[in-house]
Formats: structure tokens, C-alpha cells, sequence
């Protein structure tokens, strides 16, 4: 279902969802190239920086946004079969993978073209990922479930992830934030991006940055079981 809502999305056009890979490569140079010079970086240093940064939170973001409107937006086909409510949430998160494996061609791209600082560091990518997108999942449940609830939800939610995106050390170091140093070490979704952020460009998470993305997660899905348990079978009257 996901993956034929992105290919009709992008039906009849010579370039298909490739589109994407192009808006988001346009999107990295622009900020790179604009933040870049503002902070006196090093393009060779923060264009993979920034590419992975923007790809990875568009993935998260996008997951918990459109995670929000999973059951609303799919209300008839749940009110007119006696459908697994679950995989309207898992149809958000294979249409954003999907998403995600044509925006990274970028982030390989200049991974092969400024070269990859430690080889050694890459293959916690993998379970970095993965904690990633079960942080991600496990908000995408609860969004959609309250939201289906509470109407106004959705709106908000989508706020809250406008304000994260400038509050997450995305397009500038966590390091610049000194002054404000609290607005990260108390940022749950700065530890999210540094996990996934930290392995492709050569550098190891630390072990609080691991701690505090899997704590998140195992209080996340216990939190997202319970409520979903309980009220899962409601959200037909609901919507």
C-alpha cells in the first residue's frame, strides 16, 4: 500500500520518484552551502553533516507527522472492513522508507566524493537505524491513535515538529549551542539524530547517546502497547 501510494503519486512523470532525490539534493545544497559559509565550516566536513542530518530527519519527522493522520486519513476502508488497524501505521512507515532509500543516494554520493572519515564506525549505522525507526514507529502509534480521538492533535503535533527541527541540532553542530547547551542535553530528538548522524560521518556515539535512544524506546513501546491494547478496537466509532 505504500509503496503504490508513492508510485502513484508520481504516475505519468518521466522521472518518477526520483523527484524527491532531486528537492532534497537541491534542499542540501542550498542550506550547505548558505549555513556553511555563515558558520565558517568546511564544505568537505558539513555537507555530508548536513545531507545526513536533513535525510534522516525528514524520515523521523515525516513518519510522526503523517503517523498522526494514519487512521483519520484511512477512515473509510476502516469503517467498511475488518481491516488490522496496525497497518495503516506500518503503511506510513514503508511509504517514508521508501522515501528515505531514494533521498540517501545523496547521502552516498557525497560520502563517496569526500570520502569516508572511519570505515570502522559505518557498520553501527545498521542498529543505530534501527533504534531509530522503532522511536519513530512507536510515536507514529501513539500520534495516531490520540489524534484519532482528539482532532486537534494532528495540527499541533505537526507545530511541535516544525519547532524540533530548529531546536535539534540539525543544520548546526550540537557544540555551537554552548551557550544554550541545556536546549540539547535535554532534546531527546538531539540524541536521536547524533545516533544515526555519527556513524556515517566517522564518529562513535556515545554511550549516553545509546542509552537514552534505547530507554526511549523500550518506555515508548510499552507505553504504545498499553494504549494501543486498550483502544485500538474504538477507532472505528472515533473517525
Amino acid at each position: 500500500m505504500g509503496w503504490l501510494e508513492v508510485r502513484q503519486r508520481y504516475a505519468r512523470s518521466r522521472v518518477g520518484p526520483f523527484w524527491l532525490t532531486i528537492s532534497m539534493g537541491v534542499m542540501i545544497a542550498s542550506i550547505g552551502i548558505v549555513y556553511g559559509t555563515l558558520f565558517g565550516q568546511s564544505m568537505e566536513e558539513y555537507l555530508p553533516f548536513i545531507a545526513v542530518s536533513l535525510v534522516m530527519w525528514g524520515t523521523f519527522s515525516q513518519t510522526v507527522v503523517e503517523g498522526s493522520t494514519a487512521y483519520i486519513s484511512s477512515g473509510q476502508y476502516i469503517r467498511q472492513a475488518s481491516t488490522p488497524k496496525l497497518i495503516f501505521v506500518l503503511q506510513v512507515i514503508w511509504r517514508n522508507l521508501v522515501i528515505l532509500a531514494h533521498n540517501f543516494v545523496i547521502v552516498l554520493i557525497l560520502l563517496i566524493a569526500f570520502g569516508v572519515k572511519d570505515w570502522a564506525t559505518l557498520p553501527l549505522f545498521v542498529p543505530a537505524f534501527l533504534i531509530y525507526m522503532l522511536n519513530a514507529l512507536w510515536i507514529a502509534m501513539v500520534a495516531g491513535l490520540l489524534s484519532a480521538r482528539f482532532r486537534d492533535l494532528p495540527q499541533i503535533i505537526a507545530a511541535l515538529m516544525q519547532i524540533a527541527f530548529y531546536v535539534t541540532p540539525i543544520i548546526y553542530r550540537p557544540k555551537a549551542m554552548s551557550r544554550f547547551s541545556f536546549i540539547v542535553d535535554f532534546n531527546p530528538f538531539a540524541y536521536l539524530i547524533e545516533l544515526v548522524r555519527e556513524p556515517l560521518i566517522g564518529q562513535m556515539p556515545s554511550a549516553l547517546t545509546w542509552g537514552v535512544c534505547i530507554g526511549m524506546g523500550l518506555a515508548g513501546w510499552t507505553l504504545a502497547l498499553v494504549l494501543t491494547g486498550r483502544y485500538l478496537k474504538r477507532i472505528p466509532y472515533w473517525i
